[in-house]
């Protein structure tokens, strides 16, 4: 019985935040939503704005915000690998779409329809023996 009341504890505790993981070509991205009295977000140690130094990009990450135009306030810490900084952008994206679902269900809708909860598949193909690229060969002569 005792052990029934420690796991209700800390599965309380878990509650506390929603963590959902987004990915992109090479990238993933843990995403955390906690619930806050202002607005934060985080990258990796640093604010978005330091770690994406184009407003394109922080535009990309802030994306599910404003196209749901999702009022509550939230505390996002967010620890990406891999891949390059615009294909983490995206992983970022996928992430943070995932995790406002889990918190709300109602604007699943709206995310889906603008295409942020579908994993983008596309990535580079592996390079095969006997050609020069994944695709290209080298050229053909006769003698």
């Amino acid at each position: 019985m005792d052990k029934e009341k420690k796991t209700t504890a800390k599965s309380a505790d878990k509650k506390k935040y929603i963590e959902a993981v987004g990915r992109r070509k090479t990238s993933t991205a843990r995403v955390r939503i906690t619930p806050a009295p202002k607005n934060t977000f985080v990258v990796n140690g640093k604010k978005v704005s330091e770690y994406f130094k184009t407003t394109e990009l922080v535009a990309i990450v802030n994306d599910p915000f404003e196209k749901t135009k999702y009022a509550p306030t939230f505390e996002i810490t967010v620890v990406v690998s891999g891949g390059g900084v615009h294909s983490q952008a995206e992983a970022i994206r996928h992430g943070i779409s995932r995790a406002l679902v889990d918190s709300d269900l109602e604007i699943r809708g709206r995310l889906k329809q603008a295409g942020f909860l579908k994993r983008d598949p596309r990535a580079k193909e592996r390079r095969k023996f006997g050609l020069k690229k994944a695709r290209k060969a080298p050229q053909w002569s006769k003698r």
